[in-house]
């Protein structure tokens, strides 16, 4: 940290008003966004009013989200100082976790988002969480061997499992990295699609590509699944391996049956560790069909050395209107639920 940089100075007036004052003008362009978009992001997603005369930023509002606004812009001030960028994601991710109940995981998340070592280091960027749940889950995928995934799309559920396996593939503490998903639209009969066995599989694991490319320059890429470093195994074809030294992910998990489950699961070996992701609200086995992920919930509940994290709609860190979209289709499932359900 740099002396010319200075912490702001806090100051409460007892009259509904929080001011910081930043040492230094410079990195204030930055903070507050260009035409001060920043501010208006926050203002909108804390309900305060934010006003700025020179260097300092007057905060005004209810308590709690004056509290909020100013753990936001320390943060932001901070991962400044360290010589990071600060972009609307940013301050998105501070404002989240500023007004989330999960103390300790927020806590955690802010730091890091002021980290220049990050929370993940691949070749291409260091990750750091949007949401005290993604602090939570990076936490459970750096302690457990076996990790659950659960909720909605546009959580980062998947994209940080890439990067913890690309991660720990650099750092020589795994050996390869299994990627894997039912295909379910197909109804796993993949001899009917056109290529060879990679080909056919390629369109549902395409998610996992476009994570993998955010981690690894391209060329990277292709060289390692070519040499098998980066595995496809489609789940059909699973049955029988014993997967030794490896980070596995299973992707879309909600599709599985709980036969396929209990087949993925089984293929751990030594020195492996297994990330197993998918939304049980998504479910698109055939009518009838019990979904293995929902089933498995239930069944390693309380087994040591397996974590189960569960993400909500206010951990969406896509554009916001896919918070909106999740939200609204929640309550539109609640409401067509019947009141005395047999």
């Amino acid at each position: 940290m740099s002396a010319q940089n200075p912490a702001p100075v806090v100051t409460g007036h007892g009259d509904g008003r929080i001011e910081l004052a930043f040492g230094d003008n410079r990195l204030l362009p930055l903070l507050f966004g260009e035409h001060e978009q920043y501010l208006a992001r926050v203002e909108r997603q804390l309900a305060v009013k934010l006003v700025t005369r020179g260097n300092v930023l007057t905060i005004a509002g209810n308590q709690q989200g004056m509290d909020a606004a100013r753990t936001v812009f320390l943060a932001l001030w901070e991962r400044l100082r360290a010589g990071l960028p600060v972009g609307p994601a940013e301050v998105d991710a501070a404002a989240r976790m500023a007004i989330s109940a999960d103390l300790p995981s927020a806590g955690q998340g802010l730091a890091q988002l002021s980290d220049p070592n990050g929370a993940i280091r691949t070749k291409r960027r260091v990750i750091t969480p949007r949401s005290a749940t993604q602090a939570r889950y990076l936490e459970a995928l750096n302690e457990n061997e076996l990790v659950f995934g659960l909720g909605p799309a546009g959580t980062g559920k998947t994209y940080l499992a890439v990067a913890q396996a690309v991660s720990l593939l650099l750092q020589g503490k795994v050996d390869r990295i299994v990627l894997s998903r039912p295909a379910v639209e197909a109804g796993e009969r993949l001899g009917f699609l056109p290529g060879d066995m990679k080909d056919k599989v390629d369109p549902y694991l395409r998610p996992l590509y476009d994570a993998l490319n955010d981690m690894l320059p391209p060329d990277q890429v292709a060289k390692r699944i070519e040499t098998g470093v980066i595995e496809v195994a489609p789940l059909a074809f699973m049955r029988g391996r014993t997967l030794a030294h490896a980070f596995v992910i299973l992707d879309e998990a909600q599709n599985t049956t709980p036969m396929q489950m209990k087949m993925f699961l089984t293929r751990m070996g030594e020195g492996s560790r297994m990330v197993v992701t998918g939304d049980v609200t998504q479910i698109d086995l055939p009518s009838g069909t019990k979904s293995g992920m929902k089933e498995a919930l239930t069944i390693l509940k309380g087994v040591e050395g397996v974590s189960f994290v569960e993400f909500g709609d206010q951990d969406v860190v896509r554009h916001p209107m896919v918070g909106r979209i999740v939200r609204a289709y929640d309550a539109a499932a609640r409401a067509s639920k019947p009141d005395n359900p047999q």
